[in-house]
C-alpha cells in the first residue's frame, strides 16, 4: 500500500476527493479543512493499492494539484486494516508488477547525479578493482563491482529514454561519462604510486591471469550477461526490491574493465587497453539497452492487463 498526503486549494478539495472516491483501491480517506499553512489549503490523506497508485498519481497531477498544492508519496510496510485489505483485493493486477512512472523518474534522477560522492564511490571501486586484476584476486573484484554506483545513471538513461525525459538522459550520462573519466585518471595516479613503491608490476600484469583474466576478453556472453543484469536491474528498481541490485552489481565487468584499462595504460599494454575498454562499452551498452526493453514491456504489460481503476 501506499499512503498519499495531499495539499489541496480549497477550490479542488472537492475534485481531488471525487477523484480519490472513484479510483478502485483506495481507502483511510481523510479531509482536514484549512490545515495547510504553505501553501494555504486543505490536507487530503488517503491509502492506496500499489497496482492503482500510478493511474491515480497521474490524475492528480492533471488536476494540476502538483504545481498548485502538493503531492506526497510514502510506502506502507505494515497496515493492520480490513479496509486496507479489501482496497487490494479489489485493485486489478498485482502490486509486485506495477510501476510508479514518477517514483521511478525521481528515484534515477536522484542516483544519476553527479556528485563528489558518487565519483568517491567510483573511483574507491575502480581502484580496488586494479588491485584486484594486478593480483588476480577474483574476491576484489566481486567487491569492486558491489561498491560501484554505475547502475544509477545507466537507469537513469533507460528511464529517460523511455519515459521521454531529455534533462534526465543528459544528467545521467553526464554522471556516467565523467564518473568514469574521472575514476580512471585517479586509477591511473593510484597505478603509478603502487608501481613505485613496487606493489604493481607490468609482469603481474601480464601473467597468465586464470581468474580475471575475462575482463579484457569481450565476448557474446559478456553481452548476454550484461542484458541479462540490466534486466534484472531494471525489475528490482520498478518493483522495489532494491536488494536484487546487489547481484546484479556483481553480474558486469564495468569497473572491473575501466580498472584493467587504466593499470594496462601505465604499463603501455595498448592490446589490454583497448580490449577492456570495449568490454566497458559493451557492457555499457547492454544495461541500458536491457532496461529500455524492460521498461517497455512493463508499460505495454501493465496497459493490456491492467482495466481502468476507475468505478464508474
Amino acid at each position: 500500500m501506499l499512503h498519499l498526503r495531499l495539499i489541496s486549494p480549497s477550490d479542488k478539495t472537492d475534485d481531488v476527493v471525487r477523484l480519490i472516491e472513484k479510483t478502485v483501491g483506495t481507502t483511510h480517506l481523510v479531509v482536514m479543512e484549512g490545515a495547510a499553512r504553505n501553501p494555504v489549503g486543505d490536507v487530503v490523506t488517503c491509502d492506496v493499492a500499489r497496482e492503482a497508485g500510478d493511474e491515480l498519481l497521474t490524475s492528480l497531477q492533471e488536476l494540476g494539484l502538483d504545481r498548485t498544492g502538493s503531492i506526497a508519496v510514502e510506502n506502507i510496510d505494515l497496515s493492520l486494516s480490513l479496509r486496507a485489505d479489501k482496497a487490494e483485493a479489489e485493485a486489478p493486477g498485482e502490486g509486485a508488477d506495477a510501476v510508479l512512472w514518477e517514483h521511478l523518474t525521481d528515484a534515477t534522477h536522484e542516483e544519476s547525479t553527479l556528485s563528489v560522492t558518487y565519483v568517491a564511490f567510483l573511483t574507491l571501486a575502480t581502484m580496488i578493482a586494479a588491485c584486484g586484476v594486478v593480483l588476480d584476486n577474483a574476491i576484489l573484484i566481486v567487491g569492486a563491482m558491489a561498491v560501484g554506483p554505475e547502475f544509477g545513471p545507466l537507469a537513469g538513461i533507460s528511464t529517460a529514454i523511455v519515459q521521454r525525459v531529455p534533462r534526465l538522459a543528459w544528467r545521467s550520462l553526464i554522471a556516467l561519462l565523467v564518473g568514469f573519466a574521472a575514476a580512471m585518471v585517479l586509477t591511473v595516479g593510484f597505478s603509478l604510486f603502487m608501481d613505485a613503491v613496487g606493489l604493481f608490476t607490468k609482469e603481474q600484469l601480464e601473467a597468465d591471469r586464470p581468474n580475471t583474466g575475462f575482463i579484457y576478453a569481450p565476448d557474446w556472453f559478456s553481452f548476454v550477461v550484461a542484458v541479462l543484469a540490466g534486466a534484472a536491474g531494471t525489475l528490482s528498481l520498478t518493483s522495489a526490491k532494491s536488494g536484487a541490485l546487489v547481484g546484479v552489481a556483481i553480474s558486469v565487468t564495468t569497473v572491473p574493465a575501466a580498472a584493467n584499462a587504466a593499470v594496462a595504460l601505465i604499463y603501455g599494454d595498448a592490446v589490454q587497453t583497448l580490449r577492456s575498454t570495449e568490454q566497458l562499452l559493451l557492457n555499457l551498452l547492454g544495461i541500458i539497452l536491457a532496461g529500455v526493453l524492460t521498461l517497455l514491456t512493463q508499460k505495454w504489460l501493465w496497459a493490456r492487463q491492467r482495466p481502468r481503476t476507475r468505478t464508474p
